[in-house]
């Protein structure tokens, strides 16, 4: 792997307290990121806004205001998680679809390639820009852009099941599974736009999860305990 994209939950970012920012697994999430630049592999990055906003759930709310409440709530995300990955010795750069004022600069896919051959962690925040794509869309359409080897995927859970281990403990998951298999059985590892998208541009996917000790070192050493998604 030459050049990879990591989406980060933000559910995940939060840790126990399931909302905001957990510091101690965001530090921990910097170290093992560093070791990858260190070893002059090119990093960008991609985080949700579950711990702060999920407009989907709100009844009350227009949904094309609510889906840019989750937008500002990635920046958030992503001014945050770049400013301790900066605490931790890396360069970073924090780019948007739309202007945030000085706070981050705009897209460009020739930009972002740039940033990441200086060495320079770039995270793409503010989804796709438009409302009724979620940061899994935007994530796979960055990674195209950019032309990632890979889409590590860092969920709350450790791979693919074939239904949530969440409700059925005797969920099965998969070491390896196509994205075809992943659409036709609706299993929501990324919702459908980002898995046609996948499958359309023969993106891969490495879905783990990220609380496991040093899991995205291991995910691109090959110690891979999560699931394979196949294109």
């Amino acid at each position: 792997m030459k050049r990879v994209l990591l989406k980060l939950s933000g559910e995940a970012l939060a840790g126990a307290k399931k909302t905001g920012f957990d510091e101690a697994t965001v530090v921990q999430v910097a170290r093992q990121v560093k070791q990858l630049v260190d070893s002059d592999m090119e990093v960008s990055i991609v985080i949700g806004g579950g711990n702060f906003w999920r407009g989907r759930s709100s009844e009350n709310i227009d949904r094309t205001k609510a889906d840019q409440i989750g937008m500002l709530a990635t920046v958030m995300n992503c001014i945050y998680v770049s400013e301790i990955f900066r605490s931790e010795g890396m360069q970073t750069e924090v780019m948007t679809p739309f202007a945030c004022g000085s706070f981050t600069t705009l897209f460009s896919k020739d930009r972002a390639k740039e940033c990441m051959a200086d060495k320079r962690v770039t995270f793409f925040a503010g989804g796709t820009g438009h409302p009724y794509f979620s940061t899994d869309t935007a994530t796979v359409l960055r990674a195209i852009e950019i032309e990632a080897d890979v889409i590590l995927l860092a969920k709350s859970i450790d791979g693919v099941y074939d239904s949530d281990p969440k409700d059925n403990p005797q969920a099965k998951k998969y070491d390896e599974i196509s994205i075809q298999e992943v659409i036709d059985r609706k299993l929501g590892v990324v919702d459908m736009t980002a898995s046609i998208l996948c499958m359309e541009n023969k993106m891969p996917m490495l879905v783990f999860g990220l609380n496991q000790e040093n899991s995205i070192i291991n995910t691109v050493n090959g110690k891979f305990s999560g699931t394979k998604v196949t294109v």
